[in-house]
């Protein structure tokens, strides 16, 4: 028998069906929609936490705030604090603030609180008492945040009432890395503090007491560096001190006082980087 009568009498060669090119099309989306749908399960599911993360993060609320707790209850995140702001110290926090999303907040390396106002017009502003010049009695007052006496603010000094209407502090400065003190180190400083780009402003009075400035508009020139007590809106917050390091010498140091009410200036004008001082938001002063 011929080799093509053998080929003919073979069963035919059984083979799968194809898959078109449009079932692999929709096999394909569905595939992306079941991992899309996935990963937004998974969002939602983790930014619930997002709360409970970002809450262990200080944030430095305007002056006259009420404790945290008591703040995020009774803030309605209306802005008005931000827009009477004469240096824009205040923003309103983002997303990644969780529960805080939307209330006002100061970054101080950023742009402090220098009291350009002279009356704190974020209080007076503030429809709702979360900013405060006086706690109603239901709320206490914890200890070590009360201030002694009302703040004297130095721009007023001169005036005939030259006190801030503050009774408790928003935080404390700390030397937090002292190592890097110029004043410490002693240094001096000239030149600008922040740089050419840095975009904050500081009510300077040997320049104009009602018009903030930016502040790499006013270069220093200082044998030792004092910025931070040069520039302390509050009279007697902050001085510089003479110390002993550990090995015995003297050195020159800030030394911060129990005026102090946490505006951040001392934070935004140290001329290092990473700050060799900053403010602990929500700190007491402790004896």
């Amino acid at each position: 028998m011929s080799a093509p009568e053998d080929d003919e009498r073979k069963p035919a060669a059984e083979s799968k069906p194809a898959v078109s090119i449009a079932r692999k099309q929709t096999n394909r989306r569905r595939v992306l929609r079941t991992i899309l749908l996935t990963g937004g399960v998974l969002g939602a599911a983790t930014s619930g936490f997002l709360p409970l993360i970002y809450a262990k993060k200080q944030r430095l609320r305007p002056p006259g705030a009420l404790d945290e707790k008591d703040f995020l209850a009774s803030c309605i995140k209306c802005g008005q604090c931000v827009q009477v702001c004469p240096v824009q110290a205040i923003k309103l926090a983002d997303l990644v603030d969780g529960m805080g999303v939307g209330t006002p907040m100061i970054d101080a390396r950023e742009q402090a609180c220098d009291f350009s106002c002279d009356a704190v017009q974020c209080i007076l502003a503030c429809p709702t008492g979360s900013l405060t010049y006086h706690k109603p009695d239901f709320l206490p007052v914890r200890s070590g945040a009360q201030l002694s006496a009302k703040p004297i603010l130095l721009a007023k000094e001169k005036d005939a009432e030259p006190t801030l209407n503050l009774n408790e502090r928003i935080g404390v400065a700390r030397l937090v890395r002292p190592e890097a003190c110029l004043a410490i180190q002693g240094k001096g400083f000239k030149g600008q503090t922040r740089g050419p780009a840095f975009k904050g402003k500081m009510r300077y009075m040997d320049v104009d007491r009602w018009k903030p400035i930016q502040i790499a508009d006013h270069p220093y020139d200082v044998a030792e560096c004092d910025l931070c007590v040069r520039e302390c809106p509050i009279k007697g917050a902050i001085s510089i001190e003479t110390v002993f390091a550990p090995d015995g010498s003297k050195r020159k140091s800030p030394v911060v006082h129990e005026p102090c009410v946490g505006c951040g200036v001392c934070e935004m004008v140290c001329p290092v980087e990473p700050t060799a001082i900053s403010i602990e938001a929500r700190e007491v002063w402790k004896v």
